[in-house]
């Protein structure tokens, strides 16, 4: 992907989350009810949606303008500053790049990265 479709899905993305941010704003009930499989975003409401909106946008505009990091392949969720990453991405230094740049985003409190997998032929 070049740089420059990059750039252009990334403003996409900030546009379409910017006026969708209503509905952003409002959460799903869980899709599970086992609670060891839920994550932070599953269990917890959001006090603070209009800077969560802002974070998941930064997070995921982020991700997607990375050099080494599939960001549409990464789901990204923030409840009260603590963004949620899911997905399935090629290499470890994939999920580690997605986490290192995640945590250096303003306002990001935590990362919860169990839902970023990397795929098992990357593992052998």
């Amino acid at each position: 992907m070049t740089n420059t479709t990059r750039t252009l899905l990334a403003a996409s993305l900030a546009l379409g989350m910017v006026v969708g941010s209503s509905s952003a704003m409002a959460k799903d009930p869980p899709k599970t009810t086992d609670h060891a499989a839920m994550t932070h975003a599953d269990t917890h409401d959001s006090s603070e949606p209009v800077t969560d909106s802002w974070i998941t946008t930064k997070v995921k505009t982020d991700l997607l303008t990375s050099k080494n990091v599939p960001g549409t392949e990464v789901m990204v969720e923030t409840v009260n500053g603590v963004v949620t990453l899911k997905g399935t991405v090629a290499t470890q230094a994939e999920h580690d790049k997605a986490l290192r740049v995640t945590k250096g985003i303003k306002g990001v409190k935590s990362v919860d990265a169990s839902g970023l997998k990397v795929a098992a032929s990357a593992k052998r």
